[in-house]
């Protein structure tokens, strides 16, 4: 049951589902989530600003079996709102992540 004050997730893009998150990453993420919803703040190593996207912009760190995955997320006042999720394969965010979620949270804004 959840709390009348959780934020509640707004995905825009990307799923977490096993496969392809291991059964411990997909948990790890629905955790760090849930954390998020209930207003909690969240910092390294689970969580990274990302001010290259945008103001609140922010991504999770999920470390599984094989990857590295990144759900990348807007806190916004009433909600947390996912823009990616994807395996990062470097060590930099690849600028066309970076550009598709700029775009996904200047739709999402321009739609409030």
């Amino acid at each position: 049951m959840t709390d009348s004050c959780d934020k509640p997730l707004i995905w825009l893009s990307g799923e977490v589902k096993t496969p392809p998150f291991s059964s411990d990453a997909r948990v790890e993420a629905g955790f760090l989530l849930r954390k998020l919803q209930q207003g909690e703040s969240l910092s390294m190593p689970q969580s990274r600003a990302m001010p290259i996207i945008g103001s609140q912009c922010h991504e999770l760190r999920i470390v599984d079996q094989d990857k590295n995955w990144r759900i990348v997320y807007f806190i916004d006042t009433d909600a947390i709102v996912i823009l990616g999720v994807f395996a990062k394969k470097t060590d930099k965010t690849q600028n066309s992540v970076i550009d598709t979620c700029k775009d996904r949270l200047k739709k999402y804004k321009e739609a409030m």
